[in-house]
């Protein structure tokens, strides 16, 4: 064995490995706290600011607009676990500013937000452009991650074939070469569509460093490495006749399922004891159900093609077993509820992908049950019918591929949950009083309300009692009074309490500051579906 190859090897092996310190995430990163909180008024300028989220995240774009509309790029920060903590600006002057952030989550997927402050009192906000992916871009990476999936299922799945059916027809070397090609050609175009979609960039900008730059930075760098090594061995497979051949088929066999487990929804979602095992299980052996296809159907020409075509139906069942079991507990983690299969767009393709591998597993069991003996027997006519259900089972899998490279742009129910029950948050600031409410989940159903009070000076401000009404008299909803609780830290909390429908509610507090005194505050606060 060549250094050559060897040093290829020892890289893809490194790269397998590297999946065992992947890190620990949920599919899709949310908000969960800030400081400043959003829409607060502090009394002076913070020496540094920090986000926290509900997974380990990598910041992409960190800048502050101050009241001007001066935006100053934020470079100096740390990161620990979850906390993103920002050195801010020693210049803050009084005002509105906000704190523009972008980052990448552990699955591999940007996520954007703002958060509004003011130093002393509020000013008029800044204006802001919202920052969205151009449609090419995202047009560009999912081309680019179909391409990539078609090199991994009928390029290395095709080679693997020599390692758990039989040695390749000689007319199947040259398609199998193809896609490899495709595949190889494909990770470069979606590792920067990845990189533009990070940073909200045009396509013009494919040649930018930091477009590269922050793909690396991304989870999908690690499957675009452990691609690249995966479809080089598996060209050198098919280059290296005999035991050696098979020996680099079948580890080209597994780079396909580290690849598809260093990234995305699936592999990242919790418990990843159980995720990344059945993304590699599910990736490995449908590669090499699909893989298999364009082989058979060439073996089938052949005079030894019955003997190929038993031992591939002998051996398939197993493959085919893995695939469902893997597949229902992916489906389980990501969905959750079944409506939600109907009710999201994670979940239609994920209907639509069921649908599609129905029709498959039919195809399949008709050949199995209908044709495979048939064509044992000798049966020259069965063989190009069955060549032809082969055909139609390699174009199915192509769609089960485009709709599979979809998901790139559609966050699972499971995310969307906790998203959801991130809490809605509103400052009142007025000149006798200062009040932050935090609504716990922010969504309709039942919800905790917590209230912090301050002072018009930022200090605590001691109440008496506290009362709370909400209202959204658009939908016909009278104000819901409640008695809050203090609680041990000073804050005073309402819980057993039903928000009915979404929308934006009206909040007014009554604080009892003394037996003769009474503040009265009132703002309003958006509530989720």
């Amino acid at each position: 064995m060549t250094r050559q190859l060897r040093l290829l090897l020892i890289l893809l092996g490194l790269a397998i490995a590297s999946l065992a310190t992947a890190g620990q995430a949920m599919a899709h990163a949310a908000l969960t706290k800030t400081v400043p909180a959003d829409g607060a008024v502090i009394a002076a300028a913070p020496a540094e600011f920090s986000l926290s989220f509900s997974e380990p995240v990598s910041p992409l774009v960190l800048k502050l607009i101050g009241p001007d509309g001066t935006s100053r790029a934020l470079t100096r920060f740390t990161l620990t676990d979850r906390t993103l903590s920002i050195t801010a600006p020693p210049d803050l002057g009084q005002g509105t500013h906000v704190l523009s952030w972008r980052v990448v989550s552990e699955d591999g997927h940007p996520v954007g937000g703002s958060v509004l402050f003011s130093v002393g009192a509020p000013s008029a906000a800044p204006d802001l452009v919202a920052s969205q992916t151009e449609p090419a871009v995202r047009v560009v990476l999912w081309l680019g991650k179909l391409g990539l999936y078609l090199g991994l299922a009928f390029g290395i799945g095709g080679v693997a074939f020599m390692a758990w059916v039989a040695p390749l027809p000689a007319p199947a070397r040259r398609p199998i070469a193809g896609f490899l090609a495709l595949g190889l050609l494909s990770i470069p175009i979606a590792f920067a569509a990845q990189g533009l979609d990070a940073l909200a960039l045009p396509l013009s900008a494919a040649l930018q460093p930091a477009a590269w730059q922050a793909a690396a930075a991304s989870s999908f760098g690690r499957t675009a490495l452990i691609a690249m090594l995966a479809v080089l061995v598996a060209l050198l497979a098919l280059m290296r006749p005999g035991r050696a051949g098979r020996l680099l088929a079948i580890l080209a066999w597994l780079g396909v399922g580290a690849a598809l487990a260093a990234s995305g929804h699936a592999s990242a979602a919790e418990p990843q004891f159980l995720t990344r095992p059945a993304v590699f299980l599910h990736a490995v052996d449908m590669a090499g159900w699909a893989g298999a296809l364009l082989p058979l159907a060439l073996a089938l020409r052949q005079p030894n093609g019955a003997q190929v075509l038993q031992r591939f139906s002998r051996r398939i069942p197993v493959l085919l077993l893995l695939i469902l079991l893997s597949g229902l507990a992916l489906a389980i983690v990501q969905v959750e509820r079944p409506q939600a299969l109907l009710t999201t767009p994670y979940g239609l393709v994920l209907t639509g992908k069921l649908v599609l591998v129905a029709a498959l597993i039919g195809l399949g069991a008709f050949n199995r049950y209908r044709l495979t003996g048939a064509v044992i027997s000798g049966r020259a006519s069965t063989r190009s019918l069955l060549t032809r259900i082969i055909a139609a089972e390699i174009a199915i899998i192509v769609a089960i591929l485009a709709g599979v490279a979809l998901w790139r742009f559609t966050p699972p129910p499971r995310a969307l949950a906790a998203a959801a029950a991130q809490p809605a948050s509103v400052h009142i600031h007025t000149e006798k009083a200062m009040a932050d409410i935090s609504v716990t989940p922010g969504r309709t159903g039942p919800v905790t309300i917590t209230v912090s009070l301050l002072d018009g000076e930022f200090g605590p401000l001691t109440a008496k009692e506290l009362r709370l009404a909400l209202s959204r008299p658009e939908a016909g909803i009278e104000p819901i009074e409640r008695q809050a609780a203090k609680q041990p830290d000073g804050s005073w909390q309402i819980g057993e309490l039903t928000l009915p429908v979404a929308g934006r509610w009206t909040i007014e507090l009554e604080i009892l500051v003394s037996d003769f005194e009474m503040t009265r505050l009132k703002e309003t606060v958006e509530i989720r579906p």
